[in-house]
């Protein structure tokens, strides 16, 4: 389970230290894709298998499916953390997601998605305004 926020840096070789509360969920192994909203996308071995089975599943013969699948699909990277807890995020990564340095790492229960510093003050500030019409809008949809 990832909970929380933590405020990290990316090194000049692209490595980023992996929050030490996540760490042991992580040390068989993770994957990491481009996000939705110009963030990435870190799962776990298993929940890695489940989100791929689900993105594999979409229709084929549909142009918005495979225009999803190409996206989770082809921007994955298989990593595993070093000894110090660090995996390096590949260039055109975090060239997607406009790292550069500051990042922010987020616990979303099942995965964790990293965002580049000013862009998870956006998406924060975001929710944090509209949380109450997203809950009531979510809540109608359930």
């Amino acid at each position: 389970m990832f909970l929380g926020e933590y405020d990290h840096s990316v090194d000049d070789k692209g490595r980023l230290a992996i929050p030490a509360k996540f760490r042991a969920s992580l040390e068989e192994g993770l994957f990491i894709t481009r996000g939705l909203e110009r963030c990435l996308v870190v799962f776990d071995v298993d929940a890695w298998r489940t989100m791929a089975e689900r993105v594999q599943a979409l229709n084929p013969w549909q142009g918005d499916a495979r225009r999803m699948q190409r996206h989770f699909f082809s921007g994955a990277v298989q990593a595993q953390p070093d000894k110090l807890g660090r995996v390096v995020l590949p260039q055109y990564l975090r060239d997607y997601a406009g790292i550069a340095s500051d990042v922010v790492v987020v616990g979303l229960w099942d995965r964790v998605e990293i965002w580049a510093r000013e862009e998870w003050q956006r998406e924060r500030s975001e929710a944090e305004t509209n949380s109450a019409a997203l809950a009531e809008h979510l809540a109608g949809s359930a």
